[in-house]
């Protein structure tokens, strides 16, 4: 296959093939402060409390001194309905992510609609992602998902995926094991456990199968994540207009879903 990209887009896709996703610093600073203070104000509003200290980094990682983790979903469904109020949300999360969904996806892109949030308190089992792909459950392959921390992340209080190199050896594996945590267990060894610090994004292919566990770090877990995806590219379950909106349509994609030949006589 003819191939002219740059080499610094081949270095970043075979990154990508080979591992299943890239951690990448954050070049739009302006946007990703943006994004830290649309969350940091909904979170005052929806939880009147006073905080031992105002700086961001605190509050985000000690929120579950100041909740019950009883009410933990509910305030994260506020949070989620709040912030996608604010029509600058997504284009700042999409200029955070797009130098790398420029190589890795093209410059046609379709953007889910709402961002999605991730709150995992210390100790707490009730917003566990056992082991899956989305595309067993009706997402196209053509999608990328965009997974941004809003604190720093590691060990338990991060997120883990299946390497590559080790999806053939799943598909024994499943065949014999039918719940998500006897496969977990079975390949538990094989996983890829992801750190990522705030300031840094992650990109990952969403075939590959992903997930949590319990954090049993001493703070709490804030993740962002919202999928994206070639316009022109196979849908599935999830589709354009639905759940996908174009946001980076070019002009002659444009015409050219317009353009209608002629009628000629016979």
């Amino acid at each position: 296959m003819t191939n002219f990209l740059s080499s610094e887009e081949k270095k970043y896709s075979k990154e990508f093939e080979q591992k299943g996703y890239l951690i990448e610093d954050i070049v739009d600073k302006n946007s990703l402060k943006e994004i830290r203070g649309i969350f940091m104000k909904s979170v005052k509003k929806n939880l009147k409390v006073r905080f031992k200290k105002e700086d961001p980094n605190y509050i985000f990682n000690n929120i579950h001194k100041y909740l019950d983790k009883n009410n933990l979903n509910d305030f994260r469904l506020k949070v989620i309905n709040d912030v996608n109020q604010n029509k600058f949300l997504r284009e700042f999360y999409y200029k955070i992510s797009n130098p790398y969904l420029n190589i890795l996806a093209g410059n046609e892109i379709a953007m889910q609609m709402r961002i999605n949030l991730s709150i995992q308190f210390p100790g707490d089992d009730s917003s566990l992602l056992p082991l899956h792909s989305d595309v067993w459950s009706g997402d196209s392959p053509y999608e990328i998902v965009s997974w941004l921390p809003l604190v720093d992340c590691y060990k338990t209080k991060a997120m883990y995926i299946l390497p590559p190199n080790k999806y053939e050896k799943l598909n024994s594996i499943i065949k014999k094991n039918k719940s998500a945590s006897e496969i977990f267990t079975k390949i538990k060894k094989d996983l890829k456990w992801i750190e990522i610090d705030y300031g840094k994004i992650l990109l990952f292919n969403q075939c590959l199968p992903h997930g949590n566990v319990v954090n049993v770090e001493k703070e709490t877990r804030w993740s962002l994540n919202c999928r994206f995806k070639s316009i022109l590219t196979p849908y599935s379950d999830k589709k354009i207009g639905e759940f996908f909106e174009p946001i980076t349509l070019r002009k002659l994609t444009q015409l050219g879903m317009k353009f209608k030949l002629p009628k000629f006589d016979d």
